[in-house]
């Protein structure tokens, strides 16, 4: 099986994980079962970024150490992604000591090529966002271009990284690979307001706070975020350490996932930082847009972060997960508001799949007391048609997939959904039904309807994982040889003896908001 590898960022511990968190956190794990499903060898990176003045100040502020402030919020992270059904390889955290080992021999093997050097920094910087910021980005107001918050301008001894000695060969990847930095967009905003401009080197330590990666040969400092966190996807897979087997299968990354604010830590510091390792870069960086709340950012430094459990329990995990990537496009900022949640659910999960599901099944409780009886009488231009449609829906799906575009695939995904609820009227099985001489035609078209459910259940499984399970239940679809990506570009597979349990609403109707 082709290997394929996958990551989020490892996530700063400044709070709670929030939707925005979520957001990026499911399309990675959206993107690895479909992948699984297509049959590649995948693994998938998300983790903490635990280290940090801002951590160090909010463990002291609780009266605790900052281990244990890391650890508390480390077991908020990953009990949320198990309620949203986050299937990951790897939660790779910052403070394990096989990655603080990694990272101390990148950094000596950096230091000890002359690609870092010790001086002293002063300049202007960000606690909460730990960022530094040169006087040529800050032209006006002093305060960071993240948050909004006050810069301090601070002085210290450090050790620097030459970044700007890779600027050309960074330029010419990039030149030569268009969608390593993707979408467009952000590609052009790192080329114009960073590359033009010309890269500075870069500080990667500190001397004012001790939480983090002690630089073996000069106690005194500690890495800086850049050596210490960004090469988390590398360590996680054993580099520079004895079993670097997954390292040699995996590496490079297929695609990195973020928001848009960390995309000049992945497409300019974490290069160059490769460039001077001499290894690959990651094939593609997409850096997508914020879910935002009346055109502002979400963030738990903002006061407005959504906290995904109680959407979870009300509307149910599938549901978000689908209403994330189905409602914004994946590169845009999108704005998250309630009222759209329940629009879309009744609109999407109760009017279209699951009234679909209901129906079908309830049909053929109805008419066939459970079990349509065995027919396969010619097939009709709407029968014809239902299965052009949802068969040519899962090619259009992959390309989808496969370009990140999660709500065109699933937008893919419902006009099938739709195409079998318009079925249902041109057919008319209730009239079939009161026609004897009409039995096997009812039947075949409650076939066809159970038929294209098959279907759908496999093409939004990757996002919805939990829901095929409900589909296959109340269709007693139980043989994995009808469950496959492959078979659902075949129609016509299911038996046709079709036996379905009735079960409660999968999708219960939401009351509208006002």
């Amino acid at each position: 099986m082709k290997p394929f590898y996958v990551t989020t960022p490892i996530y700063f511990l400044n709070g709670e994980p929030h939707i925005g968190h979520t957001y990026t956190t499911v399309a990675a794990d959206s993107l690895a079962r479909y992948k699984k499903a297509r049959g590649f060898d995948v693994k998938f990176l998300t983790g903490a970024d635990e280290h940090g003045q801002k951590v160090e100040q909010a463990a002291a502020a609780a009266g605790i150490t900052p281990q244990e402030y890391c650890d508390g919020l480390v077991a908020k992270y990953k009990e949320i992604w198990e309620l949203m059904n986050i299937d990951y390889d790897y939660f790779q955290r910052t403070t394990g000591a096989p990655h603080m080992a990694s990272v101390a021999r990148i950094f000596k093997k950096l230091y000890e090529q002359g690609d870092i050097y010790k001086g002293s920094y002063e300049g202007l910087y960000c606690i909460p966002c730990e960022t530094f910021f040169t006087e040529h980005q800050m032209k006006e107001e002093k305060v960071c271009t993240d948050c909004g918050r006050p810069l301090e301008r601070i002085s210290e001894e450090c050790y620097f990284f030459r970044m700007g000695k890779y600027q050309k060969a960074l330029e010419a990847h990039i030149a030569a690979n268009p969608e390593f930095i993707m979408p467009a967009s952000r590609r052009n905003e790192m080329i114009n307001n960073f590359l033009k401009p010309g890269l500075n080197d870069l500080c990667v330590s500190r001397t004012t706070f001790t939480w983090g990666v002690p630089v073996d040969f000069d106690p005194g400092h500690i890495m800086y975020v850049w050596v210490d966190a960004l090469p988390n996807y590398v360590t996680a897979l054993g580099f520079l350490s004895e079993n670097d087997a997954e390292y040699k299968k995996y590496w490079p990354a297929d695609v990195h996932l973020m928001a848009k604010e960390i995309t000049r830590f992945h497409t300019i510091i974490w290069p160059c930082i490769l460039l001077a390792l001499g290894e690959p870069l990651p094939k593609q960086v997409f850096a997508h847009g914020w879910l935002q709340i009346e055109g502002q950012k979400l963030g738990k430094s903002l006061g407005n972060a959504i906290d995904p459990r109680p959407l979870s329990a009300e509307f149910g995990v599938d549901a978000l997960r689908y209403f994330l990537l189905r409602e914004f496009s994946f590169g845009p900022d999108g704005n998250f508001t309630r009222a759209n949640f329940i629009n879309r659910y009744n609109a999407d999960l109760a009017n279209d799949l699951g009234n679909l599901l209901s129906r079908t099944v309830g049909m053929v409780d109805k008419y066939f007391g459970g079990t349509l009886p065995l027919c396969a009488p010619a097939p009709s231009p709407y029968d014809t048609d239902l299965a052009a449609l949802a068969t040519a829906m899962i090619t259009k799906v992959e390309d989808h997939m496969d370009n990140l575009r999660f709500s065109e695939a699933l937008a893919e995904t419902w006009q099938a959904v739709r195409r079998a609820n318009k079925y249902i009227d041109e057919n008319a099985p209730w009239v079939l039904a009161k026609d004897e001489t009409k039995r096997a035609e009812l039947a075949n078209v409650l076939y066809c309807l159970a038929e294209t459910l098959r279907i759908t259940a496999i093409a939004i499984a990757p996002v919805m994982p939990a829901t095929p399970a409900i589909i296959r239940a109340q269709l007693n679809i139980t043989d994995s040889a009808f469950t496959t990506w492959e078979s659902a570009k075949h129609f016509g597979l299911l038996p046709r003896e079709v036996r379905v349990e009735k079960g409660p609403a999968a999708f219960p109707r939401m009351e509208k908001a006002q």
